[in-house]
This record gives C-alpha cells, sequence and structure tokens, in this order.
C-alpha cells in the first residue's frame, strides 16, 4: 500500500472510528501504531524495486518538504534511474535490427516498447521533481535539455521491415498510438459533452433570468455568457487532464499570467469593474437610445470591457464602460412617452391671440399626441426679434420625431395662411440727428 493510502486509512481511524474501551481501545491502538509503522518504514520512492511505479501524487508529496539542495539530489538519482532505462531500450533495439527472424524482431521491440513506457514514466516523475526545484528557485536548464536528448526513439529508416516493425509495436504499446488515439477520442468526446452541458446550462440561466421582473437583457446576456463559457473552460481543463497532461503547472502557469496580465491591463479592469456597475444599476438596456461619454446612439450590445453603440448615421462606436459610466447618462428611450419641446415665434405687429389658437388647433389635432397630460402652450418670451410662444405636447417615445416635424410643418402652413409671419432677425437703428447720404454716379 502507498504512503498516501496509509496516511487515509491513519486518519480515517482517529477521526472516524467510533471510541471504544477496554480491550477494543487496545486493539484499535495498535493498528494505529502498526500503521503509522509500515509509513514510516517505507523507503524513499528512488529506493523501491520499481520506483517508477509508485503513484506520481506520493513522489510529489515526498518532495514537498526537502530543500532545493536535496530535491536536486533526487533528481541526479532519477536521471541515474533513466539513464539505465534508456540503455536498456536502445540495446534492445539494436538487437531487434540485427535479428533476422520477424518473430524475435518483433518481441524484441514489444519489449523495447515496455522500457519506452517505464522511460516515459521516470521522466513525468523528474519533471515533477524539477518542477519543485524550480519553485525553490533552482534552475533546471541543464536537466530539461538532457531529458528531451535521452527520451527519444531513434527509427531505423534503412530497413523498412524494421522501421514496420518499429511502427506496429508503437502502435500497440501501452502509450502508443491506440492508446494515444483513444485519449484523443476522450478529449473530443468531453469537449462534445462539455459542449451541449454549457447549452443545457445557458438556456436554464435564461429561462430562471426572465422569470425576473427587473432583470435587463444585458445582465441576461452576460450570465448565459459568463455560464456557458465557464462550463466550456472546465470542459477544456478536464478534457485535457484525459490526455495524460499533468495540469498543476498549468493552473499554477495560469495563475501566474493572471496577475502579469491584471497588472498590465489595469484601464481594462476598470472597464470590467464600470460594466459590472452598469449590468447592477441598469441605467440603460439593449434597444435604448442613450448618449453617453460624447455619443449619441441606439446600444447594440455590451461586455464587460466596452458598449457598442450604434449611432443615427449608422455608425458604431465601440465606447469603454469606463467613460460611459464616469460620465453623465442620458436614456432617450427610457420612459415610454416623451415630452415635444418647439418654440415658434411670430412678429411684435402679428395676432398674438390668433397664433396661440392655431398653435393649439394643429397640436390636438394631431392623433400621436397624447391628451394625457395636456399639452402646455404659452407665450413665453418677448425676443429680440420675435414673440416666441412654446409647445410642449406629449407623445409616446417612438413618435417623437413625427409628432416634432408634423407640428412643426403644419404651424409653418397655417401661418403663411392666416398672415401670421415668422420674423427674421431685425434690427431697429435710431440717430440723434437726420444724416444726409449723397450719391454720386462713378
Amino acid at each position: 500500500m502507498s504512503r498516501a493510502m496509509w496516511f487515509v486509512a491513519l486518519l480515517a481511524s482517529v477521526f472516524f472510528v467510533a471510541p471504544v474501551s477496554g480491550q477494543g481501545a487496545d486493539d484499535l491502538q495498535a493498528r494505529v501504531d502498526a500503521a503509522a509503522a509500515r509509513i514510516q518504514a517505507d523507503p524513499p520512492v528512488h529506493e523501491r524495486p520499481e520506483p517508477w511505479n509508485v503513484p506520481l501524487m506520493e513522489f510529489e508529496n515526498e518532495l514537498q518538504p526537502l530543500r532545493a539542495a536535496q530535491i536536486d539530489e533526487r533528481i541526479q538519482v532519477w536521471l541515474d534511474i533513466l539513464q539505465d532505462q534508456v540503455r536498456r531500450r536502445n540495446r534492445l533495439q539494436i538487437a531487434a535490427q540485427q535479428a533476422e527472424d520477424d518473430d524475435l524482431r518483433k518481441a524484441l521491440l514489444a519489449r523495447s516498447a515496455e522500457h519506452q513506457e517505464i522511460v516515459g514514466k521516470i521522466v513525468q516523475r523528474v519533471r515533477a521533481a524539477m518542477l519543485e526545484l524550480q519553485r525553490r528557485g533552482g534552475d533546471v536548464s541543464e536537466y530539461e535539455r538532457y531529458v528531451a536528448n535521452v527520451t527519444g526513439t531513434k527509427l531505423n529508416l534503412t530497413d523498412p521491415r524494421v522501421l514496420m516493425a518499429q511502427a506496429m509495436t508503437w502502435i500497440k504499446s501501452p502509450s502508443g498510438g491506440i492508446a494515444v488515439g483513444l485519449k484523443i477520442l476522450a478529449f473530443l468526446a468531453m469537449l462534445f459533452a462539455f459542449w451541449i452541458v454549457s447549452r443545457i446550462a445557458a438556456m436554464a440561466v435564461r429561462a430562471a433570468v426572465g422569470r425576473i421582473d427587473e432583470a435587463s437583457a444585458l445582465l441576461r446576456d452576460f450570465l448565459v455568457g459568463g455560464v456557458r463559457r465557464t462550463v466550456m473552460l472546465i470542459g477544456l481543463v478536464v478534457a485535457v487532464s484525459a490526455l495524460g497532461v499533468n495540469i498543476n503547472p498549468l493552473i499554477a502557469a495560469i495563475g501566474a499570467a493572471g496577475l502579469v496580465i491584471g497588472l498590465a491591463l489595469q484601464g481594462t479592469l476598470s472597464n470590467f469593474a464600470s460594466g459590472i456597475l452598469i449590468l447592477i444599476y441598469k441605467p440603460f438596456d439593449v434597444g435604448d437610445a442613450i448618449s453617453a461619454a460624447g455619443v449619441t446612439g441606439k446600444v447594440e450590445a455590451m461586455n464587460l470591457v466596452r458598449t457598442s453603440i450604434l449611432t443615427f448615421d449608422n455608425q458604431i462606436h465601440y465606447v469603454p464602460n469606463n467613460e460611459i459610466w464616469n460620465s453623465v447618462i442620458t436614456n432617450i428611450t427610457g420612459r415610454d412617452t416623451r415630452r415635444v419641446d418647439m418654440v415658434f415665434g411670430i412678429g411684435y405687429g402679428d395676432d398674438a391671440a390668433r397664433a396661440h389658437a392655431v398653435i393649439e388647433e394643429v397640436i390636438k389635432a394631431h392623433p400621436k399626441v397624447l391628451p394625457n397630460p395636456a399639452p402646455t402652450i404659452k407665450l413665453h418670451e418677448l425676443a429680440d426679434n420675435s414673440v416666441n410662444f412654446i409647445a410642449r405636447p406629449w407623445a409616446r417615445t417612438g413618435d417623437y420625431w413625427d409628432v416634432y416635424w408634423d407640428v412643426t410643418k403644419t404651424i409653418k402652413e397655417r401661418f403663411d395662411a392666416e398672415g401670421i409671419g415668422i420674423p427674421y432677425p431685425q434690427r431697429d437703428l435710431h440717430l440723434p440727428e437726420p444724416v444726409q447720404v449723397v450719391v454720386t454716379n462713378g
């Protein structure tokens, strides 16, 4: 039994076995002592008869308390074991190339493939030791070059029969072609299975968010996309582990890279935080017309970094979320109704009461003007060049420009028909005394 398994048995006996008394307690204590003695009596992994068959986790646990110099010594021992197995593998390959009997050649190559399998296990443990040495600040570049140079298998390209036998042996070996093909199939099958799971999870999240009345489409899309990508990322890690790849260094590298990338992309992280705040407080949603960060248009899409805004002249602006959140956000279509603000000017000599009546008639006759709230029509200002009326009818948000343009056009036509002038800018000039103007020819 491995050391790790004995530790599990010891812990189980301590924490999960009901307390007993008398002779039963003495027997339990004797078994615990015996289990602990067996664990302590186990020699180091490299001193066991077939150290490459010891579970990798137990080997990694053995390295954990060692100092850098001690790990370096263990690597040297394992490299000697690797050298011995590579030498045996190579001698078997040489014997296979020299054999005249096909059956003998195949048998020798099969034995060579067995040693190649052992070489792979040894290399796995050497790389685990090199990773531990690296974590303690050691230099493993020389070891990496050595392992890369000695573990390859040379093909005999001069004798087709030997080359074919080598290929067939590799295909049938435990770590050869068939095994690699099965691992690739398992990898693809797991990716496909997690793809299906991600779609199902996304549909479930979409349905759950749809039951929340106050949830925005932006929040729904973010949660659905986030769940789908998270499930696929987990599936990718699981699928990679199915290939036999040790994912612990990969996860450590991802963590270190994440720290470096986080420091390099502080601005992007600020956009990320702003995107979260936008999703929480919902100042706008997909399809809303907004004005923010100097851009006015319709919100087409949003992620945690930027928002896509389609302007009314059909340009797409990609605005960082941080700029939107830190500016004034005007949601133009945030309500179902809007007030249409208009100003109409008449001359000082025109009939103000009649102009007021014309404006009121035109606005109340328009089918898209809402009766409630009632329109506001007032004589508002005695300006420099005109007497100005304000007209403020209410309309549905989608009818805003129809009301604005139709009312403006109709009032211009009615003013013309009623003889009410819309004055140009003008200025009266008063002089203290008459001015003589002399006109000469040429």
